[in-house]
């Protein structure tokens, strides 16, 4: 790929998104970033890839090297299957998307809750702990024959998508 002019791109949201979103599936995501005729990297494309390596700066532990958990999520948007047919797919914070590592779980909402998070599929798991990663204090929650429910702190990192680090 080359560099086009006047290109139209995906903001940051969108492709973290579809990264937890393939990652949670057990795949890869590719980026196709397009340098000018002079070698140089856009503007535009430089301040996405910033947003993206600050996101994963902090939410990053539950992406690399992870494996998918035995259920890659939950939420009411659907993914149509097939290539290149992510275009018109908009996530909120209802879809969760799960991985693990080095025996944690890994809950991750693809966009920002505003008060709490229900998560339907942890009903009949016994759940320990939840952090927020970037966040050094334990959530709040509550669990019942529903879901678990976890309560938002005021102040949290919460950018683009949550990343809550559950240990069952």
């Amino acid at each position: 790929w080359g560099f086009i002019v006047n290109q139209i791109y995906k903001n940051p949201g969108e492709i973290i998104h579809h990264l937890i979103d393939v990652v949670s599936k057990n795949g890869c995501l590719l980026l196709n970033v397009g340098p000018k005729p002079d070698g140089t990297i856009p503007e535009e494309e430089q301040k996405i890839l910033s947003e993206i390596g600050h996101w994963l700066a902090i939410n990053g532990d539950a992406i690399y090297c992870s494996r998918p958990w035995r259920l890659f999520g939950e939420g009411p948007t659907l993914v149509p299957e097939g290539s290149f047919i992510d275009n018109d797919v908009v996530f909120d914070s209802r879809d969760i998307r799960f991985t693990t590592k080095n025996g944690r779980l890994f809950a991750i909402t693809l966009g920002v809750p505003d008060k709490f998070v229900e998560i339907k599929s942890l009903c009949h798991e016994k759940v320990m702990t939840v952090k927020l990663l970037g966040v050094d204090s334990e959530m709040p929650f509550t669990q019942s024959e529903s879901g678990l429910v976890i309560q938002l702190l005021k102040n949290n990192s919460c950018k683009y998508a949550c990343v809550f680090e559950i240990t069952i």
